[in-house]
């Protein structure tokens, strides 16, 4: 597998997610354990302005959806473990690309925690969607996916997901059906798709051929170009014969489809940008093609489009942003050109070099070391060891960062020690000085990073398969979101990841949590804790997090 974090599922079926219809959210009450949508009033439910919204995805296998010793993955692997949570997950022993598609619940809270309701995205099942053949899946096990962006005015929220029905296997490794690479282990085909929704609960969704082989993680809507920009990786074959598997990696963009699924034909990969490391002083030999673009979270702000990158092997795990200039970094770093145009085209890629033409830039003050040259452990000083994903400005010199955690689940004298020593892992604060970007500190506190939390429906005692507690504990933070107060602090809200318990701690429930920060502040005021809002219940998890469409102050 070319990510193991980025795991979700599903064979393709062309035509069967209804994607530029329009379609009313079934709404449903929110509850634990997933439950089953029930008819909002008029077929669609209107979001309330200043909640917050949470993606989260609920597991419906079965134990005869699997047969050990007689099943045969997409793969070729033959399943050791049935269908049931959590044992489905050992399944990632035999076959790297396991993983089972599911349906996805958009729920929709108040910023204290209290439930309002729940939007369940169409999945195909008898009563989903009163078209029948419409469907969008998320993820089990992926916890790099399902991010959830405001559009850059306020009015929509977008998030990627698959073409694939609930319960099938292995589609996030698949090939797109047209970006086909034959060296992929998974051979399937599936559309991956960037859906939105709007204050109204009227849902879309386009197609895209764009991350075969691997995932679309986020997506953006820019108003003002009508386009979305998204993050992701590709390619899990050998990735040398096929372009849309190197030239498509990474930042995409993707024009909205205002067609019925049945009539879209997406074309290839639409690149909005790329990096190589050659870029940078000092580096004479290019990484892999594609590679170097293995982006996690994307954002908006005053026009300019940014990219972290926080995983792989490659390239360089840092903060970028889109150049069309060509002149703002001629050395690989540096700041936006002010009123630089958007990429509303796709990028040109040189074949030998892997360089795009409109480059994109480490942002200035960021980490400019190479992945694969860092060795030492997260000391509290950012060196390329953070594991990025999403970005939230506060205001022009005040932006938060995401960092997951180190992924490590190293266990002893009752703790995750790797994850419970991290300084990084959390939302990292960075402040504008003098044109540099500057780390101040992270945001952990009240984590209980490393510390194993109980999650009742979970086995108990020791997972055989990976000699550690089935409880998990927290990793740190991928996707968040973040509201300005207007007493000059800042609310962050942000979905947690996890270490420990499952076989595939991506399938482990996880939290979302909430901080208030000063912004003002460079060193972190004391007292400053995160308190935790909700715990996914077994066989549920939580993926992304924003505010509802016409939310004031979310710092855009």
């Amino acid at each position: 597998m070319s990510d193991r974090s980025s795991r979700t599922a599903g064979p393709a079926r062309r035509g069967a997610l209804g994607t530029a219809v329009s379609m009313a959210l079934v709404a449903c009450a929110v509850c634990a354990s997933g439950g089953s949508a029930q008819a909002a009033a008029g077929g669609k439910t209107a979001l309330i302005p200043g909640d917050l919204l949470v993606s989260r995805v609920h597991y419906t296998g079965t134990p005869s959806m699997i047969t050990p010793g007689a099943t045969v993955l997409p793969t070729g692997a033959v399943a050791v473990a049935d269908g049931s949570f959590a044992h489905v997950w050992d399944n990632v022993s035999v076959d790297a690309n396991f993983g089972v598609s599911a349906p996805v619940h958009l729920d929709q809270i108040t910023p204290s925690g209290t439930a309002v309701t729940s939007l369940a995205v169409p999945d195909g099942t008898p009563g989903a969607s009163s078209r029948g053949h419409d469907l969008l899946t998320g993820s089990f096990s992926s916890k790099s996916e399902l991010a959830l962006n405001l559009s850059t005015g306020g009015d929509a929220v977008t998030f990627m997901g698959y073409v694939a029905p609930a319960n099938t296997l292995d589609a996030s490794n698949s090939n797109t059906p047209g970006v086909f690479d034959p060296t992929n282990p998974d051979a399937q085909s599936v559309y991956r798709a960037v859906a939105e929704l709007d204050a109204n609960g009227k849902f879309t969704v386009t197609e895209t051929n764009a991350y075969s082989g691997d995932n679309g993680r986020a997506a953006v809507l820019d108003d003002s170009t009508g386009r979305y920009y998204t993050a992701g990786n590709s390619n899990n074959g050998d990735g040398t014969a096929v372009p849309g598997t190197i030239y498509g990696t990474g930042a995409q963009l993707v024009v909205p489809a205002h067609t019925p699924e049945q009539a879209q034909e997406p074309g290839q990969p639409t690149p909005a940008g790329g990096f190589s490391v050659t870029q940078l002083p000092g580096n004479t030999k290019a990484d892999k093609l594609g590679k170097d673009t293995n982006f996690a979270g994307v954002a908006f702000h005053d026009g300019v489009l940014y990219y972290t990158k926080g995983s792989g092997s490659n390239g360089v795990n840092t903060v970028y942003f889109v150049d069309t200039t060509g002149t703002a970094c001629p050395n690989g770093v540096g700041t936006p050109a002010p009123g630089a145009p958007l990429p509303t085209t796709a990028d040109a890629f040189d074949a030998e070099t892997g360089r795009p033409a409109s480059n994109m830039c480490v942002l200035a003050g960021f980490p400019t070391a190479l992945a694969k040259s860092i060795k030492t452990p997260d000391t509290g000083t950012p060196a390329n060891t953070s594991s990025l994903g999403a970005i939230w400005f506060a205001d022009a010199t005040t932006m938060y960062v995401g960092d997951a955690g180190n992924g490590d689940d190293s266990y002893g004298d009752g703790a995750f020690t790797a994850a419970a020593a991290q300084n990084l892992a959390g939302i990292q604060k960075w402040s504008l000085v003098g044109g540099t970007w500057t780390y101040d500190y992270t945001l952990n506190a009240g984590l209980g990073l490393g510390v194993p939390y109980t999650v009742p429906g979970l086995p108990t005692g020791t997972n055989p398969v990976t000699g550690t507690p089935w409880t998990p504990a927290v990793d740190g933070i991928r996707n968040f979101t973040g509201r300005v107060n207007a007493d000059g602090t800042v609310s962050l809200y942000g979905v947690t990841t996890s270490v420990g318990g499952v076989s595939d701690y991506g399938a482990d429930p996880n939290k979302l949590v909430t901080v208030t920060d000063d912004v003002a502040a460079t060193s972190r005021p004391a007292g400053e804790s995160f308190t935790t809002l909700e715990t996914a219940a077994a066989g549920d998890v939580l993926r992304g997090v924003s505010a509802t469409p016409g939310t004031p102050g979310t710092g855009r």
